[in-house]
């Protein structure tokens, strides 16, 4: 397989897993206030990055050595993609469909 065609489908796999979970969250908001349900998505988010930063450090030292640069790194990442969905969404917001407050 082609490293354009390895990129295209981890790209695929990539949105597909995303998709997994944001219908998981618009589920939960059914029943749940939605700053809630983004609050705890947020947490789960930031709990599961340690986690990843924790199991590929080869050491406590080298993970406390490099926990700076990894908030660095998922908050430099993060902000690109809420900016690019912010962006993205302006363009769709006026045919949004009506908000239910909670």
């Amino acid at each position: 397989m082609s490293k354009g065609k390895k990129q295209e489908n981890a790209d695929k796999n990539f949105i597909k897993i995303a998709d997994v979970f944001i219908a998981q969250a618009n589920q939960q908001c059914e029943s749940n206030d939605h700053q809630l349900v983004n609050a705890s998505l947020l947490y789960a988010a930031a709990r599961f990055s340690v986690f990843i930063t924790a199991s590929l450090s080869e050491s406590k030292e080298n993970y406390q050595k490099n926990s700076d640069d990894a908030v660095e790194f998922y908050t430099q990442e993060f902000s690109k993609m809420l900016k690019e969905h912010m962006r993205q969404y302006e363009s769709t917001f006026d045919k949004k469909p009506a908000n239910k407050k909670k």
